[in-house]
C-alpha cells in the first residue's frame, strides 16, 4: 500500500515516529493508502530546513522565482490526468469537477503569481519641497500554509504560490483527509528546480502538526483555510508570538432571488451553488431566499432538478454528485436532518444517507425554517440547503446578515440599482450579482465577521507575505 511521505529539505521521508494514518477512499469507505502521522519532531526538521534555505532564496531574482513557478505549473499540466484521477479518488468529488476546476486552477495559481510578482512594485509618494517616499517590499522568512480538504491541490497552490513568489520559504500542511495530490506535487519540485528547503510539506493531524507549526518561534506568518473553530485557535497561537496571520474560515452564504431575475439562469446557477462539490465549498449558497411571488415555482424547479442529480462513483464521467469527504463528516451532515425536523423544517427532497457504498448524502432541500434556527445559523458544509420566501428588501437583508458568518452572497435581479443597493447592505467579503463563483484572481478574497481575517488574491497575498519599508529621501 502506498505511503504518503513528508517532503523535507528536498527529500521524501517517513515521519520520525514511523507511524502512519489510514487514508480512506470516500466513495468506497476502504483504506487505499497510508499518510504520515507526523509530530513536533518532523515539524522542527521542516522548519529548520526552511530557515536554512531562506537566506539564499530571498536573494533570488523575481524572474528566477517566476521561472520555477511556471515549471511547476507546466508539470501539473503534463501530469493532468493523474492529478485529476487522484483528486477525485482522494476527495470523493466527480471527475468533471477535478478536471474542470481543481487541477486547472491549481496550475493557474502558479502561473498567475509567476506573472504577478514581476509587476509587484511599491508605491511612491512625492511632495514638492518635502521630498520623496517610496515603499519597499521584502520577504519575511519561513511561513506556514495550512490548506483544507474540500479543494485540496487548488487551495494548496493558492497559498504556496504567492509565498514562494514573494521570496519566502514555506512549510505547508495539507489536510490529512486528502493528502494525495500535495504529495504528488512534492515529487515535481526537484524536477522544476526548486532549491532544497524552500518548500517543505508535513502531513498529519491538526492538533499535533498544526499546533507545532503555528507556535514555532521561527515561523513569521500563517495562512489558514478551514473551520472557524480551528481559525480561532490559530489566531490565539499567532497572537501569542506576534505572527502575521490570514484566516479564511466558515460560511453560511445567502442566495437572494428577486422576482425580476432571469428565472432560468437563477435556477440553474442556484443548483450549482447549492450542490457543487457536494456542497463542500465555503462559497456555496446554503440559505436560499426567494421573493414570495415566485417562491413556489422556484422551489418546484429546484426539486425537479435535484431529482435528476446522479450520485455514484466519482470516476464515472456520468456522475453529478460524488461522496462527501469522510464518514465523520457524513455523520455530521446527517445529524442536521433531525435538528431541522425538530425545528419545524420540512424536507422536500433528500434528507438521508444515499444507499451506496462509501460516504454519500442525498442532495437535500429543506423549507419552513426560521432564519435564526440552528439549521440556518450553523455551517453544515454538505449538499444541504434551506429555502425561504421573503417579502421585501429590508426583511431579506436582516435575514441574510443574521449569522456570525460573512463570506459570500449572491443576488439575482435585473434591476441594477436594487442589485447595488443590496450588495452594499449585505455583510459579506464577496457579493456576486447574477452569477456565482466568478473569480478574478486580482481581486481580494476573504470574509467578514467570523468568516475570516485578512485577504488573499492578487497583490493582497503578496503584501501579506512581505514586510513593507517606507524610505524617505529629502530633495
Amino acid at each position: 500500500m502506498e505511503k504518503i511521505l513528508n517532503f523535507i529539505n528536498g527529500e521524501l521521508v517517513e515521519p520520525v515516529s514511523g507511524n502512519f494514518l489510514d487514508n480512506v477512499n470516500p466513495s468506497t469507505g476502504e483504506v487505499y493508502s497510508l499518510v504520515s502521522d507526523s509530530d513536533e519532531q518532523d515539524v522542527n526538521k521542516a522548519i529548520e530546513a526552511a530557515k536554512n534555505a531562506f537566506p539564499s532564496w530571498k536573494k533570488t531574482t523575481r524572474e528566477e522565482r517566476a521561472d520555477i513557478l511556471r515549471k511547476l505549473s507546466a508539470l501539473i499540466k503534463e501530469n493532468f490526468d493523474e492529478f485529476v484521477k487522484a483528486e477525485s479518488t482522494d476527495n470523493g468529488k466527480p471527475l468533471k469537477v477535478s478536471e474542470n476546476v481543481d487541477i486547472p486552477r491549481s496550475s493557474k495559481n502558479l502561473e498567475y503569481y509567476a506573472d504577478e510578482i514581476l509587476k509587484f512594485e511599491g508605491e511612491k509618494f512625492s511632495d514638492e519641497g518635502m521630498g520623496e517616499n517610496y515603499l519597499e517590499y521584502s520577504p519575511i522568512g519561513p511561513v506556514v500554509s495550512i490548506s483544507p480538504w474540500n479543494l485540496p491541490l487548488y487551495l494548496f497552490t493558492w497559498k504556496i504560490a504567492p509565498a514562494l513568489a514573494a521570496g519566502n520559504t514555506v512549510v505547508a500542511k495539507p489536510s490529512e483527509v486528502t493528502p494525495m495530490t500535495a504529495y504528488m506535487f512534492t515529487k515535481l519540485c526537484n524536477e522544476a528546480g526548486l532549491p532544497k528547503g524552500v518548500l517543505n510539506v508535513i502531513h498529519g493531524l491538526g492538533h499535533k502538526v498544526g499546533d507545532a507549526l503555528t507556535t514555532h518561534p521561527d515561523i513569521k506568518a500563517v495562512s489558514f483555510t478551514g473551520s472557524t473553530a480551528t481559525g480561532k485557535i490559530i489566531a490565539k497561537n499567532c497572537g501569542a508570538h506576534m505572527k502575521k496571520y490570514s484566516l479564511e474560515m466558515g460560511g453560511k452564504n445567502p442566495n437572494i432571488i428577486f422576482a425580476d431575475c432571469d428565472f432560468d439562469e437563477a435556477l440553474s446557477v442556484t443548483m450549482r451553488s447549492s450542490f457543487a462539490n457536494q456542497g463542500q465549498i465555503c462559497l456555496c449558497g446554503s440559505r436560499i431566499f426567494v421573493e414570495r411571488s415566485i417562491y413556489q415555482k422556484f422551489k418546484e424547479g429546484m426539486i425537479e432538478k435535484a431529482k435528476k442529480l446522479r450520485q455514484g462513483d466519482p470516476l464515472d464521467p456520468k456522475t453529478h454528485q460524488g461522496a462527501v469527504v469522510s464518514e465523520a463528516h457524513m455523520n455530521k451532515i446527517i445529524s442536521f436532518f433531525d435538528i431541522a425536523i425538530e425545528e419545524g423544517g420540512k424536507i422536500l427532497i433528500g434528507g438521508k444517507r444515499a444507499d451506496l457504498p462509501g460516504f454519500f448524502v442525498e442532495p437535500t432541500i429543506i423549507e419552513n425554517l426560521s432564519h435564526d434556527c440552528r439549521t440556518n445559523q450553523e455551517e453544515i458544509f454538505g449538499p444541504v440547503v434551506t429555502i425561504t420566501p421573503f417579502d421585501n428588501e429590508e426583511e431579506v437583508t436582516t435575514w441574510a446578515n443574521s449569522t456570525e458568518y460573512g463570506l459570500s452572497a449572491s443576488i439575482w435581479t435585473k434591476d441594477d440599482a436594487k442589485a447595488r443597493r443590496m450588495a452594499s447592505a449585505i455583510d459579506s467579503g464577496v457579493v456576486w450579482v447574477n452569477t456565482w463563483l466568478m473569480r478574478d484572481l486580482r481581486t481580494p478574497f476573504g470574509g467578514m465577521k467570523e468568516s475570516g481575517r485578512g485577504r488573499e488574491g492578487g497583490t493582497y497575498a503578496l503584501k501579506f507575505y512581505s514586510d513593507v519599508k517606507n524610505i524617505c529621501i529629502k530633495r
